[in-house]
C-alpha cells in the first residue's frame, strides 16, 4: 500500500505525515517502523521492505523521505512502484517536487495522493545541514563559511556542524581505496558523493583535516577554546 504526501509545504506535509502514522499505528500498534532518507538509504533493500514482515506483526511501516533527491533511487524505486502497491506493508512517500511523469506512475498505484503546498507567502525553508558538507566537499571555503553563519541563525550547534563535516571528511576517507559502496561500508548515495569529493583533496589532506577536527573537539572540551572560534578558523583554513 502506498501513501503519497508532497508539495512544498514541507512543514504542513510532515505534520500530516506525523498525523498519519499515529493513525496508521493505533491500527496497527505492533508494526515495525522503518524511515530511510536519500542519506542511509540502500537500493538492494527495496525488495526486503517490498516483502518483509515484522515478528510480532505481517506489517511494517516505512517512510521514504525524500529519496528523489538522489536520481538513481529514484528511478529504481519508479521501476518497483507496481511491486511496492502490491506489498502488505504500507509505504509513505514524502516528497517536495514531483513532475508530470512521475506523479502519473503515483496516481496509477497509490492507495492515496495529497499535495500540500504553501499558500500565500513565501514559507521559511529549513536549513538544510548537508549543504555544509556539499560546500566542504567542493572545498568552497567561503561558501562553508556563509552556510556556517547560516546555520547559527537557524539554531544549528556547533556540534552539529562539527558532526556533520567530520562525517563527510569520514566518508570521503573511506571512500578512497573502497571499489564500491559495499566496501567502504556506506550507502551508495553518499558512497557516490564522496567520491566525487575525492577530486578536491589528498589523502594526507583528509587525514590532517580529520585529526584537525578531533582535536578541535577535545580542546574544546577541555576549555583551551570554545567551539564556534575554532571551527570559523578551522573552515577558513581550508
Amino acid at each position: 500500500m502506498i501513501y503519497l504526501l508532497y508539495g512544498t509545504d514541507t512543514i504542513k506535509s510532515r505534520k500530516k505525515l506525523h498525523t498519519l502514522l499515529d493513525s496508521l499505528f493505533l491500527k496497527k500498534p505492533d508494526a515495525s517502523f522503518v524511515r530511510a532518507s536519500a542519506e542511509n538509504f540502500d537500493e538492494s533493500r527495496i525488495d526486503e521492505f517490498v516483502g518483509g514482515q515484522g515478528l510480532f506483526e505481517n506489517k511494517y511501516i516505512i517512510v521514504f523521505d525524500n529519496l528523489f533527491e538522489d536520481k538513481e533511487t529514484k528511478n529504481a524505486i519508479l521501476k518497483k512502484l507496481k511491486e511496492i502497491s502490491k506489498s502488505q506493508n504500507i509505504f509513505i512517500f514524502l516528497e517536495e517536487k514531483l513532475n508530470k511523469t512521475e506523479l502519473n506512475r503515483f496516481e496509477k498505484y497509490a492507495e492515496k495522493i495529497q499535495k500540500i503546498d504553501i499558500e500565500g507567502q513565501t514559507q521559511k525553508k529549513k536549513f538544510d545541514i548537508f549543504s555544509l558538507t556539499d560546500a566542504f566537499g567542493r572545498k568552497d571555503k567561503k561558501g562553508l563559511w556563509v552556510l556556517y553563519q547560516k546555520a547559527k541563525l537557524n539554531n544549528v550547534s556547533d556540534e552539529e556542524v562539527h558532526g556533520i563535516l567530520f562525517w563527510q571528511v569520514k566518508s570521503m576517507i573511506l571512500s578512497l581505496n573502497a571499489k564500491d559502496a559495499k566496501e567502504s561500508g556506506l550507502n551508495p548515495f553518499v558512497f557516490r558523493k564522496s567520491l566525487g569529493f575525492l577530486k578536491n583533496y589528498s589523502e594526507s589532506e583528509l587525514k590532517k583535516i580529520s585529526s584537525t577536527l578531533v582535536s578541535l573537539y577535545h580542546d574544546t572540551r577541555r576549555g583551551i577554546h570554545e567551539m564556534d572560534t575554532a571551527l570559523e578558523r578551522f573552515i577558513l583554513g581550508i
